[in-house]
């Protein structure tokens, strides 16, 4: 009985693990790896759609200022929400050492941790969302078209609770 008890208790954490765990990098990506640096210092337009696991869903444009000053990269991100919602969110991501980056953002509890991964990048941070605080843990990669793919899970008492995915372009300039 207590080898039962084990053996489904293992089970069940393992499966809350798994709910928690970074997302996967993106299949279709470029042979380069991203340099969040220079891919996201200028002006960007983005699409994106938040994901809940109840199965809502609120989609959003963003306009993304970056300036890189060769150690910070100031973002500032302005979103509109398909609801009609706006809101303006700015980030400094402050690089500490070659593909390693910590951050800071106005919702940001404590210091978001970024790093190289191979192609991609990945940005990990908690977020205050009212009275709770969720975890988002975001992965970058460049796409072959030179677009940015953004997909990032969100967590919540180690549960997964919903996900967010955005594609990032540059502005065409006319």
């Amino acid at each position: 009985m207590k080898q039962t008890l084990f053996a489904a208790a293992l089970i069940a954490l393992s499966a809350l693990a798994a709910c928690a765990t970074r997302p996967p990098a993106p299949r279709d990506i470029a042979a380069q790896p991203i340099a969040i640096e220079q891919a996201l210092a200028g002006r960007t337009l983005a699409r994106g759609e938040f994901r809940s696991i109840t199965g809502a869903r609120r989609g959003f444009d963003a306009t993304l200022n970056g300036t890189w000053d060769g150690r910070v990269l100031t973002l500032v991100e302005d979103f509109a929400f398909d609801d009609g919602e706006r809101d303006r969110k700015t980030w400094r991501l402050e690089q500490t050492a070659p593909g390693r980056f910590s951050g800071t953002r106005e919702d940001v509890v404590g210091t978001a941790d970024g790093f190289q991964d191979g192609n991609v990048f990945r940005l990990e941070y908690n977020v205050r969302l009212g009275d709770r605080v969720v975890r988002f843990r975001d992965v970058l990669a460049l796409t072959p078209e030179g677009e940015v793919q953004n997909d990032a899970t969100v967590g919540w008492a180690g549960l997964r609770v919903g996900s967010v995915s955005l594609r990032i372009r540059r502005e065409a300039v006319e």
